[in-house]
């Protein structure tokens, strides 16, 4: 709707943009992933996709438009870097997190998880240690294990309320005792959904430091933070973080524009930057397609207010799920996330083995992510996925009230 407002001898029309959350739209046929490996994956492929972490939501509008307009033009050679790019980035990270990185600092990464494996094939050998903090992202295992490092592990501590936080005295006998080349961050968490601390990320980057292990940061959820909560850049927190950092970050999961494989990554660090891009540059892994760019570009210069009204209805849709499992399911219960659309599940009080945990959920129409594929940790859990119209949302978690 438009409304018109009369200031002075000026007047100004400001167009309220209401963007759609609610509408069901059908991704079958249009090879999705989540769809699409449904009869692989889970062995039925009618079920609901709960699961892997993109969005029932259309991109919102403005996104859309810039790219259907440069398909137009019917010429789609090799395509240049614009600097506009480089400032979206940078104006975006200094506006949501009042963090701005120097320019020099960013390059562009075909995907978060890829710009992992290359950091840690530059970085390390094979047979280097590699940590990670599980229950978290089961990628950091595999990218760790298939690239020849050893993954050592060191466990978050569950909270009384439910949650986890960091054990660091763990972490630093960790770092003096086996000498890591690697600690692989979730920041904010997967799939707890947790945003850590300043202090806890002072003191990760400190241990870092001291003991000559570099940081990759996996903060691609960092836009999505929710209930007003603030994403704190680890790059951000102290010289340490900033020294030891190499940070990545996307717009896909923030608009849902995964498809557009567009990701970058800060590397503050002039030391560990300068020998790393050179690297990048040589074997083209750092060169975005125009789609990137241009995706890119147009979500984070008009997609602002396109993803505060998502938020908010993401924190319905929470809530809805917290509702519907304490009169529904009261056994099951939901940690409320920090960030991302993203809910764990603690099923423990079904009393079901892993296995016949999945299956109760399968049974009931329903295609979620494993908990145990999160580590150990996991197992008795379940990670849910609320980004989709909460009318079918609710209507996918009615098969449970049985």
């Amino acid at each position: 709707m438009s409304q018109i407002f009369n200031c002075g001898c000026s007047q100004y029309l400001l167009t309220m943009i209401k963007y759609d959350f609610d509408t069901i739209i059908d991704r079958r046929g249009t090879g999705a992933m989540k769809y699409d490996a449904l009869d692989t994956l889970y062995g039925n492929s009618t079920l609901n996709p709960l699961w892997i972490a993109d969005m029932e939501f259309a991109a919102c509008t403005e996104i859309v438009k810039a790219l259907i307009d440069r398909f137009s033009h019917p010429v789609y050679g090799y395509a240049s870097t614009p600097e506009s790019y480089w400032e979206s980035i940078c104006s975006w990270l200094e506006l949501r997190h009042g963090y701005r990185p120097a320019r020099e600092s960013l390059a562009f990464v075909p995907g978060v998880v890829r710009g992992i494996a290359y950091a840690m094939n530059f970085f390390s050998r094979p047979g280097s240690r590699v940590v990670i903090q599980e229950p978290v992202y089961h990628p950091f295992r595999a990218v760790a294990e298939g690239n020849d490092r050893l993954v050592i592990n060191n466990p978050l501590l569950p909270t009384s309320d439910g949650g986890y936080k960091m054990d660091l005295e763990g972490l630093e006998h960790i770092f003096a005792t086996e000498r890591p080349k690697i600690l692989i961050l979730c920041n904010p968490h997967n799939p707890a959904g947790i945003q850590w601390d300043t202090e806890t990320l002072r003191t990760v980057a400190r241990l870092a430091k001291k003991y000559e292990v570099i940081v990759l940061s996996d903060e691609i959820h960092g836009d999505l933070m929710l209930w007003g909560g603030k994403h704190i850049p680890f790059a951000s927190v102290s010289q340490d973080a900033a020294d030891v950092s190499v940070t990545f970050g996307a717009p896909s999961k923030t608009f849902n524009i995964p498809g557009l494989v567009s990701s970058w990554m800060i590397v503050p660090n002039k030391k560990l930057r300068e020998p790393f891009f050179r690297w990048m540059e040589a074997n083209e892994f750092s060169s975005p397609t125009f789609t990137a760019t241009v995706g890119t570009e147009a979500a984070y210069r008009h997609g602002e207010e396109w993803l505060n009204q998502l938020l908010t209805y993401i924190e319905g849709n929470i809530i809805a799920v917290e509702h519907f499992f304490a009169e529904n399911c009261p056994k099951i219960k939901p940690l409320r996330p920090q960030a991302s659309f993203l809910v764990w599940l603690d099923c423990r009080e079904l009393g079901l083995n892993q296995p016949d945990l999945c299956k109760w959920f399968t049974d009931h129409g329903l295609a979620l992510n494993d908990g145990s594929m999160f580590g150990a940790a996991g197992s008795g859990f379940m990670r849910l996925n609320v980004a989709m119209p909460r009318a079918a949302l609710l209507k996918a978690l009615s098969s449970l009230k049985q």
